[in-house]
């Protein structure tokens, strides 16, 4: 059975050199997490996506190194990050996490490394098609598969506030409970004190009256 030309276009696409690892990390207070990815050939792109979703002020230092030991990013008390560069040298790429500045609080970082080649492969051209249909139809798919990357990018944005929003949710609930009892118990506190001076004073009064 032979495929129409447009899903030989995106199976062409699909089959494209590129892989990439999303995770999300728990990061222990004073924990340093590195995470590598390996390149056969150098003159590839290079995706680094990450962003706090829990714990903290939703900051971390992160680094990026390259296969010589060279720094290639760098950063500090960074909420989130969307990075792209090209690998100047094959080999093995590390991207490092540092939460080595809590001293208490834990975060979860989603984050995401992808390596993508970025020569096109060639379309097969359909019988009776002229290279222009060819040139326009790669042009579109181009064009369509630019506009998923962004909607992702655009979805792991939102996805993140609302993380950040239901975690600040959470820790005002919880100074809320916190406060609500420190103030019962300070009202209790406050009552058997005053029952205590009462019976204070009375009980000085009876032995002054014998």
């Amino acid at each position: 059975m032979q495929l129409p030309l447009f899903s030989c276009g995106l199976l062409a696409l699909l089959l494209a050199q590129a892989t990439a690892t999303s995770l999300t990390y728990r990061l222990e207070a004073n924990e340093k997490a590195c995470f590598y990815t390996a390149t056969q050939t150098k003159d590839v792109k290079i995706a680094f996506y990450f962003a706090v979703q829990s714990g903290g002020s939703f900051d971390v230092d992160y680094e990026v190194t390259g296969p010589n030991g060279k720094y290639i990013l760098d950063g500090q008390k960074e909420r989130q990050g969307d990075f792209v560069f090209t690998a100047q040298e094959a080999g093995e790429y590390k991207f490092c996490f540092n939460n080595e500045m809590s001293t208490y609080s834990e975060k979860f970082v989603d984050f995401e490394i992808a390596v993508e080649n970025e020569a096109r492969v060639p379309l097969p051209a359909k019988q009776g098609t002229s290279a222009e249909q060819t040139s326009a139809l790669e042009e579109s798919l181009f064009k369509i598969s630019g506009q998923m990357s962004t909607l992702t990018r655009n979805q792991k944005y939102f996805r993140t506030r609302e993380n950040r929003n239901f975690s600040t949710v959470r820790s005002t609930e919880k100074r809320i409970i916190n406060f609500s009892v420190i103030q019962i118990l300070l009202v209790v506190a406050m009552g058997a004190l005053q029952v205590f001076i009462v019976r204070f004073f009375f009980q000085g009064a009876r032995k002054g009256y014998v």
